[in-house]
């Protein structure tokens, strides 16, 4: 009676394992779901330039039928469910949750990033209203001291901190905050708006949560809608007077030509650099792409997770 006990047991563990088995089974002649984000988005341009298709940076028209449009967040969200999916984020976005795959056989990570053999990279830039265009002094000297710690090194370990690459700094906040007087006084009740990319969401927030407690602990108010919003809502006229303008605006590309127009110099710099991450469900058996097959992908040359399966 045991004996038969022991063999009906081991047929159910055989008849399991199967079963799992053909569940997590990947079908490489399903077709790829692309998934990208929209024409304003820093990440965008970021990545269709540096898989060789900077053309489809501002053109839907000339990626593959049937792409999807998401953000940062519903991408990640996407390759968690979406098993034939693909997509792109911010380095820092990744988790255990996706795959980020190798680029060009390359791993993404922040040492190959500061190294310079991982070739998805992008800057993290800002960009601040004219002098004398705040709601007051207080808000403008507190924006002033918040780019200038921006350069310090106790920014750029928040940086690094968070999955981005800071630029390197020999400075400590403690050398230049008695150049920003109004950091010691009591700001509680001041609110100062951020927004911008949303890939540099998670750093910005890091930033300012840290910045707030040395600078008489003001509000910092995030609302991050794309990189194209870090000018239009810093210094577009019909925008940043309105309800959703900023103070600090935040773009992860180089800001455009048509975007420095009349912008100061000193109103507009990097904080740091990230990579992008072309991202998959887990059960993908992929985990190296080149550029080319990237671009392949994008263009819709590659239709089948076949071609890329190696």
């Amino acid at each position: 009676m045991k004996k038969l006990s022991y063999a009906l047991l081991f047929v159910f563990l055989i008849t399991l394992s199967a079963c799992m088995g053909t569940e997590n089974e990947f079908d490489g002649s399903k077709n790829i779901t692309v998934y990208t984000r929209d024409t304003t988005s820093g990440t965008r341009a970021g990545f269709m330039e540096g898989i060789g298709f900077s053309e489809a940076s501002q053109n839907d028209s000339i990626l593959v039928q049937g792409f999807v449009i998401k953000d940062n967040t519903g991408i990640m969200t996407s390759m968690t469910t979406d098993e034939y999916g693909i997509g792109y984020v911010s380095l820092s976005s990744v988790n255990q949750t996706v795959k980020g795959l190798y680029f060009n056989g390359v791993e993404p990570t922040l040492v190959n990033v500061i190294n310079d053999t991982y070739g998805l990279k992008r800057p993290f830039m800002w960009m601040i209203r004219a002098e004398g265009d705040y709601a007051s002094d207080t808000v403008e000297q507190l924006v002033n001291a918040f780019i200038a710690f921006l350069s310090t090194t106790d920014a750029q370990d928040i940086i690094n901190n968070n999955g981005a690459i800071g630029l390197p700094s020999t400075l400590s906040w403690d050398d230049i905050k008695a150049q920003h007087p109004v950091t010691n006084q009591n700001n509680q009740g001041v609110v100062v708006r951020f927004g911008g990319s949303d890939s540099i969401q998670k750093v910005a927030e890091a930033l300012t949560q840290s910045f707030a407690s040395k600078a008489g602990n003001f509000t910092a108010e995030h609302d991050h809608t794309g990189s194209g919003d870090a000018y239009k809502r810093t210094q577009d006229p019909t925008v940043k007077d309105t309800s959703v303008g900023k103070d600090v605006g935040f773009s992860s590309r180089y800001f455009k030509d048509n975007e420095k127009i009349g912008v100061d110099s000193s109103d507009m710099g990097q904080l740091a650099w990230d990579a992008i991450v072309a991202i998959v469900h887990l059960n993908n058996p992929v985990s190296d792409v080149t550029s080319e097959d990237l671009k392949k992908i994008y263009s819709g040359e590659f239709t089948t997770w076949n071609e890329l399966i190696k």
